[in-house]
């Protein structure tokens, strides 16, 4: 693992395990579940060239259908580059640069960039999504596990600051359509947000607040022991709902700055 520090923040980054981020720790303070206390949903891992559910790992571009394999069957979930080692192209005490090839079972050659940067009080990244030799449908964005209870006297509220909510089919999948917010808990899409998009308290010790240029925020809190705060470019299926797409030199680039304040 790597390690940035700016001030008390430490950020560790692993490339070889899909770019992940695997703590975020603050004042001694683990924002991040850590993969000690969770070896499986833990850190923040990057999501490309698709962001949350995929219907069928199937889509059609350019009147082709496409077949991706099924990693969370019936459906096909966020995308490749969690699952592969990615390059360290810079790396400086408080910023990174990490790259990834898109390649097969992908079937557009590209290619992802991820660019960190860390300050004593905020955490600043910004994905690309670059399309090597042909036009390629995209979406893009990041996944979150924030510690539900980082220390004593630490447990963790979110305040969502979004107008409307993506409908969702019996799959669990949106449908398109946007609708009023639902009750908790959510493990919904939501947009047209405010700035900041979301506000996490751990009582007693720290604020964090989520500035983004992504038109969605995918949030989860159902597990007892995280929230999920997930900025992505576009909901779930988008690759079917209607996908932006990326020309050769013109990178789909999402943006996401987590800022903190101590208690």
């Amino acid at each position: 693992m790597l390690e940035l520090r700016a001030g008390d923040a430490v950020l560790g980054v692993a490339p070889e395990q899909g770019g992940r981020l695997t703590r975020l720790s603050v004042a001694g303070l683990d924002l991040l579940v850590t993969p000690e206390a969770d070896p499986h949903d833990f850190g923040c891992f990057p999501m490309a060239p698709w962001a949350g559910r995929l219907r069928d790992g199937a889509f059609v571009f350019g009147g082709v259908r496409h077949q991706l394999p099924l990693n969370k069957p019936p459906h096909a979930i966020h995308g490749i580059v969690r699952d592969r080692g990615w390059t360290v192209d810079e790396h400086e005490p408080d910023a990174m640069v990490l790259s990834v090839a898109l390649d097969d079972p992908w079937p557009f050659p590209g290619h992802v960039v991820q660019r960190l940067a860390l300050t004593p009080d905020a955490l600043s990244t910004t994905m690309e999504v670059h399309a090597d030799h042909t036009p390629m449908p995209e979406s893009c964005g990041w996944h979150p596990w924030w510690a539900r209870a980082g220390g004593p006297g630490a447990a963790l509220t979110l305040d969502l600051h979004a107008e409307a909510m993506f409908v969702k089919d019996n799959d669990g999948i949106p449908t398109g359509e946007v609708g009023a917010i639902g009750p908790h808990p959510w493990d919904d899409c939501f947009t047209r947000l405010a700035s900041p998009a979301a506000t996490l308290r751990w009582a007693g010790a720290a604020t964090m607040r989520l500035e983004t240029g992504c038109a969605c925020v995918v949030a989860f809190d159902a597990p007892a022991h995280a929230i999920c705060v997930e900025p992505q470019t576009a909901p779930p299926d988008s690759l079917n709902l209607g996908p932006t797409v990326v020309q050769p030199g013109g990178p789909l680039v999402a943006t996401s700055v987590w800022r903190w304040t101590r208690a």
